[in-house]
């Protein structure tokens, strides 16, 4: 994937031969908190939907590689959270990753980042499932928002793009068929019913955290 600064992307990736990747309720707030973990650091996320087998990200990359030093940190911190909030005084402390010096000044990039994101979730996939092998198809998939050509935010050749112009549904577009996925799929009758998508903190009926959603609403042009 080739991702460019200051653009919106939708990226996402599938199970293996189509299988499926979350088992579990516990299985998707896991992948949640790898999101958190992995993706932030480079910038923000617009809107998410987590599918039995597949996922779909709409991303606004900002930055393409940050220092290693930088994403251990952002991954320990996450990490300490969760298992405060899961296991509460019997949380097993994280091993600092600021604390580890190895390749610490080197960059690490945005494609690299989600790759290390699959591969963990999927250790503990395999584990929780006793299975080896790939969880997920061998390349995620990245978009600049929905169609083939990439499209930027920024101006090209002193005119800005006409499809992020006000008035115009492009990202738009991408926005809701990532929302609606569910409703497609025939697992709810509307996307707020379905919990793992970006849907209720939109509709403000949860107030999740996750992504931006201001920068979501400015992209997308509604209030």
């Amino acid at each position: 994937m080739k991702f460019y600064k200051n653009q919106l992307f939708h990226i996402f990736n599938q199970g293996n031969n189509k299988e499926e990747i979350f088992y579990t309720a516990d299985n998707y707030e896991y992948f949640l908190w790898k999101m958190r973990a992995y993706l932030l650091p480079f910038g923000d996320l617009i809107c998410w939907c987590l599918m039995p087998n597949h996922f779909h990200w709409q991303f606004f990359v900002k930055e393409i590689e940050i220092k290693r030093k930088i994403l251990r940190t952002s991954v320990d911190e996450i990490e300490h959270i969760r298992r405060v909030r899961k296991y509460g005084a019997k949380a097993i402390l994280v091993n600092n990753a600021a604390d580890r010096m190895a390749k610490a000044e080197s960059f690490v990039t945005l494609n690299e980042a989600i790759g290390t994101l699959e591969r963990s979730y999927a250790r503990a996939i395999n584990k929780q499932l006793g299975r080896t092998g790939s969880l997920f198809r061998k390349e995620c998939k990245a978009k600049d928002g929905w169609i083939n050509e990439f499209v930027t935010l920024e101006k090209r050749n002193g005119q800005e793009d006409y499809r992020f112009l006000s008035g115009t549904n492009y990202g738009l577009y991408c926005f809701n068929y990532i929302h609606y996925n569910p409703v497609e799929a025939d697992m709810v009758k509307l996307i707020t019913g379905y919990p793992y998508s970006s849907a209720k903190d939109y509709a403000c009926l949860r107030n999740g955290t996750l992504c931006n959603l201001n920068l979501g609403r400015e992209l997308m042009n509604f209030r």
